[in-house]
């Protein structure tokens, strides 16, 4: 959901960058996971405010900007379970990684990779094969293009041609 970007002030504030879609969201959270190459441990937030285009925040026991400094380059999530439901016809961009594509014509396209954010519209990162026949599609996340997504079935539906 964020990145810590580095210290702020010298009461051990950090500067959050926010990845979701409102920069406040992160403040609905009284505990934020906090992690860098697989591990994760959980903090109590003491307090955070929206500060520009992303947050400031002071975890318990980070107190100084050399214990914020050390956070740096740290990832913020929160447990899936603290999550909200998303909204009917909309979903987590994590659900939708890993699952297949398919067009209209029942030709698999590859597995979505990762999801872009471009302003106008979300774009889906679909990569099919390895190596030299490695192929990546970016395929708009937009109504007139994706037809269907089954989450649980893990697979997307897509009006979009192989040779687009």
């Amino acid at each position: 959901m964020g990145r810590i970007a580095g210290p702020y002030g010298v009461r051990g504030f950090a500067r959050v960058q926010v990845y979701t879609e409102a920069i406040d969201s992160l403040l609905d959270f009284d505990e934020w996971l906090i992690g860098r190459q697989g591990r994760w441990e959980t903090r109590k937030v003491a307090e955070a405010v929206v500060h520009g285009d992303g947050l400031v925040a002071r975890l318990e026991g980070i107190d100084t900007p050399e214990a914020a400094r050390a956070l740096r380059g740290s990832d913020v999530a929160i447990l899936r379970g603290d999550l909200p439901p998303p909204e009917a016809d909309e979903f987590y961009w994590v659900d939708l990684v890993g699952c297949e594509v398919v067009n209209r014509n029942g030709v698999n396209l590859g597995r979505v990779s990762s999801l872009l954010e471009t302003g106008a519209n979300d774009v889906l990162v679909v990569v099919s094969g390895s190596g030299d026949t490695r192929v990546e599609r970016l395929i708009p996340y937009v109504g007139q293009v994706v037809e269907s997504v089954d989450v649980p079935g893990r697979s997307i539906r897509v009006d979009w041609e192989e040779d687009y």
